[in-house]
């Protein structure tokens, strides 16, 4: 496809007109320091050279001095279009200078000197003012909810799975059958595995005091670490610290597979006649399950792992899903400081999810008043407050 003549008369017009009275600089240039951020970087903003709307400018190149006498290095480059640029990398405290050159595809020409501008480290980092809100209001929730769990009673929904703990552990001991505990494949470091632990400690203190033997196969050193000293402090509450077999909380392997072998062949040889699986399960879930539902054990299972619920749930008897695990500290010991901490992180998710709920209505209200009505201020508030909880760097 051919050009129209006048297309190219007109390009031939504006390269002349470069010609004549040269390409312009950006204008209204400001240099400063990076606000709200670590340090090292600079931020120059300009406005558009007049000269951009010609179909030869390209961009603008910025170019960087330690002193004002030169030499410059280019720095970078930005598109036209564009007004804005950060340099990072800068040593705080050190004075550099600036050139914005613009660039077209037959002449370049450079803006004034600009500086001396330094870089600096901020205190606070105001972009997340947000953040910083936030924090407050839950930790606000949580002081008063546990002020309030210290003068009365605050209601927790009940959790068939630990109201099932005490009837699980007798009847392994009416069978005369062992306990088989697994927290699965997390680590010391996940918070999944220590809401475990607080699990562990309930069913070691009831197994203490029916005298019923308590197996916990660890696929991680440090847990293993952990599940021995967790078990025989519940022991020892207990008043049965002669019980305490430091034998029965074994390393197996920390390969996947093979830690669900080793914990299968327990189940075959041993017959629990209870298995709790809480933690954090991938593949093996399924196997480890069906392993316990075929020796005829009840088994309760808990995971924040949304894949292995279904198996879970196919092969168990009772299930901790999600959150659930999370409040058995507070659900399990009901002391102010754990129901108050619970407490006051469910208003802080009701405060989110009514947000949420309010974020869709004013959209939805903005979008159709603009479509129908040309009335724009609804959606403009609407975007200010959404883009208020974006995080800044």
């Amino acid at each position: 496809m051919t050009k129209s003549p006048i297309y190219i008369k007109l390009a031939k017009v504006m390269v002349w007109l470069i010609f004549i009275f040269g390409l312009l600089p950006p204008e209204r240039i400001e240099i400063i320091d990076t606000p709200s951020d670590a340090g090292g970087s600079v931020t120059i903003r300009w406005a558009p050279s007049p000269s951009e709307s010609l179909p030869e400018f390209l961009g603008y190149q910025i170019w960087r001095s330690s002193s004002e006498a030169g030499p410059y290095v280019e720095v970078g480059y930005v598109k036209k279009g564009m007004g804005e640029y950060q340099d990072q990398g800068l040593n705080d405290g050190d004075p550099y200078y600036y050139q914005i050159v613009a660039v077209s595809k037959i002449d370049t020409t450079r803006s004034a000197i600009f500086g001396p501008v330094r870089s600096y480290a901020q205190w606070f980092n105001a972009n997340r003012v947000n953040v910083l809100l936030f924090t407050f209001l839950i930790s606000l929730f949580v002081l008063l909810y546990i002020r309030r769990a210290r003068q009365e009673k605050l209601f927790i929904r009940k959790i068939p799975g630990l109201d099932a703990i005490d009837d699980a552990v007798g009847r392994s001991t009416e069978m005369g059958r062992p306990i088989l505990y697994s927290f699965g494949l997390g680590y010391l470091s996940d918070v999944v595995t220590i809401a475990s632990l607080s699990i562990l400690s309930r069913v070691a203190k009831r197994a203490a005091e029916y005298g019923t033997r308590i197996i916990v196969p660890n696929y991680d050193p440090l847990v293993m670490t952990a599940a021995q000293e967790t078990v025989k402090q519940s022991f020892t509450e207990a008043g049965r610290p002669d019980l305490f077999n430091e034998g029965d909380i074994t390393f197996l392997t920390q390969d996947q597979f093979g830690y669900a072998a080793g914990v299968d062949g327990i189940i075959v040889r041993e017959k629990p006649g209870t298995c709790f699986w809480q933690g954090y399960f991938f593949a093996e879930s399924l196997i480890l399950a069906e392993t316990g539902h075929s020796v005829g054990a009840i088994q309760i299972a808990g995971t924040i792992a949304v894949t292995q619920l279904p198996f879970f749930i196919a092969a168990c008897d009772y299930i901790l899903i999600g959150e659930e695990m999370y409040a058995a500290s507070a659900y399990l010991r009901p002391e102010p400081q754990m129901v108050g901490s619970l407490k006051g992180e469910d208003i802080a998710k009701a405060l989110i999810i009514g947000l949420i709920l309010l974020s869709a209505i004013w959209g939805t209200v903005g979008v159709i008043s603009e479509h129908w009505f040309g009335s724009s201020g609804l959606i403009n508030s609407f975007n200010n407050f959404v883009n208020w909880f974006q995080v800044g760097g």
